[in-house]
C-alpha cells in the first residue's frame, strides 16, 4: 500500500529540477510514491523528467499535452494519487533528507485531517525561518477557530500548500483540488475552503521544505497578466464564505485580507506592464464595488491611512467598459 503520495509540478525548470529530484530521491521510501507533472515544459525538464522515472523510487512521469498552470497541474497528481495521505512540492525547490517520514510521522501520530509546517524560504544566499502563524503546536485543533481574528496574520494567510501533509479522505471529500485554471494565488480559496471544512488540524514545528524565491520563470517575479488571477482567487474567497454558516463572524476577514491584498500590488505595480498596470487598477475597482459594502467600509476603517487611502480613491474610480477577471 502507498502511504505517502507527493505531487511535484514541474513547468521550464531544468536549471532547478535536477536538485528538488536529488532531495526527493533522499527521501524516497518502499510505501511512498513521487508524482512528477511536467505541465508541458519547453525546455529540458521533460528530458530531466523522464530520466528521473527510471532512476528515482517510486516515481510516477505524468506530462501534460497543453500548458494548464499549477493549480491543474496539482489537479492532475491528486487524481493519480494512491497515498493514504498527500502532501505538495514546486518543481523548483528542495527538501532535507528524512522530512517526509517525520511529517509523516507527525500526522499519524496526531491524528487528524491536515497538518501545517513550518518552512525555510532562500533568496539567493539568504535563509530565513517562516513559521506557521498559528501559536498552539502539536495539538489538533478546529481548523475555523483558526481563521480569526480578522485584523492579525493567520493560517489562512500561510496558504503554501507544499507546507504540510493531508489525509485522503479529504481529497475524497473534495477538498484539496484547486480551482482549475488560477495561475496565481491557487492556494488561496484551497486554504479557505480547508480551514472552513475540513474537521481537524494542528501546527508543528518542524522544518524541511526549502522554498526558492526571486525565480526568475517564477510567477511572482513576472508582471503579467496572469498576475490578476489573484482577483478571481480572491472573488472566489468572498463569494464562497458568503455562503457560509458563520458568514457574518468570518466575511470581514476575507474582505480584509482582498482589500490588503489589492493594496500590495497596487503599491508595486510599476513592475507591471503599463497595459496590465491599467487593468489592474480597473478590475480591482470593480472588484471593491463587488464587495459587501458595509464590511468593505469596516475593512477600510480598520486599515493604516495609507493603504485605506489608495484603495477608497481606487473604489471611487469610474467603471471601465468590459473590465473581468
Amino acid at each position: 500500500m502507498v502511504k505517502l503520495s507527493v505531487i511535484v509540478p514541474f513547468y521550464n525548470v531544468q536549471q532547478y529540477a535536477p536538485d528538488t529530484l536529488r532531495s526527493l530521491r533522499a527521501n524516497a521510501r518502499d510505501d511512498f510514491e513521487f508524482i512528477l507533472v511536467d505541465d508541458c515544459s519547453r525546455d529540458e525538464t521533460p528530458d530531466i523528467l523522464a530520466r528521473a522515472e527510471r532512476e528515482l523510487p517510486g516515481a510516477v512521469h505524468v506530462r501534460h499535452e497543453k500548458n494548464g498552470g499549477l493549480a491543474t497541474a496539482r489537479n492532475t497528481g491528486i487524481d493519480a494519487a494512491r497515498g493514504e495521505y498527500l502532501t505538495f512540492l514546486d518543481g523548483d525547490d528542495w527538501l532535507a533528507p528524512g522530512y517526509y517520514g517525520q511529517l509523516l510521522a507527525a500526522i499519524e501520530g496526531l491524528g487528524c485531517d491536515f497538518v501545517r509546517t513550518d518552512h525555510v524560504q532562500c533568496t539567493a544566499r539568504a535563509r530565513t525561518v517562516h513559521r506557521v502563524p498559528h501559536g498552539r503546536r502539536g495539538v489538533v485543533l478546529d481548523p475555523r477557530e483558526a481563521i480569526l481574528p480578522a485584523d492579525r496574520s493567520t493560517s489562512v494567510d500561510y496558504a503554501y500548500a507544499w507546507a504540510g501533509i493531508y489525509h485522503r479522505r479529504l481529497a475524497d471529500r473534495g477538498l484539496l483540488h484547486f480551482t482549475d485554471g488560477l495561475r496565481t494565488a491557487e492556494d488561496r480559496p484551497w486554504i479557505w475552503r480547508l480551514h472552513r471544512e475540513a474537521e481537524s488540524f494542528a501546527a508543528v514545528g518542524l522544518l524541511g521544505v526549502f522554498y526558492r524565491r526571486g525565480v526568475a520563470s517564477s510567477l511572482t517575479q513576472i508582471g503579467d497578466v496572469r498576475q490578476l488571477d489573484f482577483i478571481r482567487a480572491f472573488d472566489q474567497v468572498v463569494s464562497e464564505t458568503a455562503q457560509d454558516r458563520n458568514a457574518d463572524k468570518l466575511l470581514p476577514k476575507a474582505v480584509r485580507t482582498y482589500c490588503a491584498i489589492i493594496s500590495h500590488h497596487l503599491g508595486s505595480i510599476e513592475r507591471f506592464e503599463p497595459p496590465v498596470a491599467r487593468k489592474l487598477k480597473s478590475m480591482s475597482a470593480v472588484a471593491l464595488r463587488r464587495m459587501p459594502q458595509d464590511v468593505l467600509d469596516d475593512a477600510l476603517d480598520s486599515m493604516d491611512i495609507q493603504r485605506a487611502t489608495r484603495l477608497r480613491r481606487l473604489r471611487r474610480r469610474p467603471a471601465a467598459a468590459g473590465v473581468t477577471a
